[in-house]
């Protein structure tokens, strides 16, 4: 895919899901790997807004090649990219019911979301919560790397980030996640019935 086409469906999603109300204001950022580095969206951009010509090119050591600066969340995309090797986008938001469970005090750390549906397992997997720390702090990136292999994680006190091989994996991803954050709230208090291991395991690749 060619470094025009994959600027261009940055610019197709982030204005899906800012229109779609999964991200507001400046809130939410996404990265792509490129054969020669990395495309991120600048810093407090709306992702309902963003230029094509205006995304943020980094080579691949990280250092700025064109477009405006990017976002402050930086080690939050590359510890995803270093721990992850099949990661070829990440998307972060702050979508209400994945922001909304990543605030709650007595969900399991180690998987959010329980398995109420087949797609949370198929396109998410488990869901680690990692401890709060500022927004753009680089103390983020351990944290997340202690999470690898998982492809998903709620940050602590602040929303969502997944990573795909692709953007639109990425994206459908990150979706599926906010609506079983969506379903865990509004089943909050009730008998849920989730799937067993066995169902579990035959979503799974062999």
């Amino acid at each position: 895919m060619s470094e025009a086409t994959i600027r261009a469906a940055m610019v197709k999603w982030g204005r899906s899901m800012f229109e779609r109300g999964l991200t507001s204001g400046s809130s939410g950022n996404i990265s792509v790997k490129l054969d020669d580095g990395y495309l991120f969206t600048p810093t407090n951009s709306c992702l309902g807004f963003l230029e094509a010509d205006r995304l943020s090119k980094l080579d691949a050591a990280g250092a700025p090649v064109s477009g405006d600066p990017p976002t402050k969340e930086l080690p939050l995309h590359f510890a995803f990219y270093e721990s992850r090797p099949e990661a070829g986008a990440v998307v972060h938001l702050h979508s209400t019911h994945a922001t909304a469970v990543s605030c709650l005090k007595d969900v399991d750390p180690a998987n959010a979301l329980l398995p109420m549906t087949p797609y949370v397992v198929m396109r998410v997997g488990q869901v680690p919560v990692v401890p709060y720390t500022r927004p753009g702090s680089s103390e983020v990136a351990a944290l997340i790397k202690e999470t690898a292999p998982s492809a998903a994680v709620l940050l602590g006190n602040h929303g969502p980030v997944v990573s795909a091989s692709d953007l639109d994996r990425a994206v459908f991803a990150i979706e599926e996640l906010e609506e079983a954050a969506r379903l865990s709230i509004v089943t909050r208090g009730l008998h849920v019935r989730y799937l067993d291991a066995d169902a579990i395991a035959a979503l799974r690749p062999s």
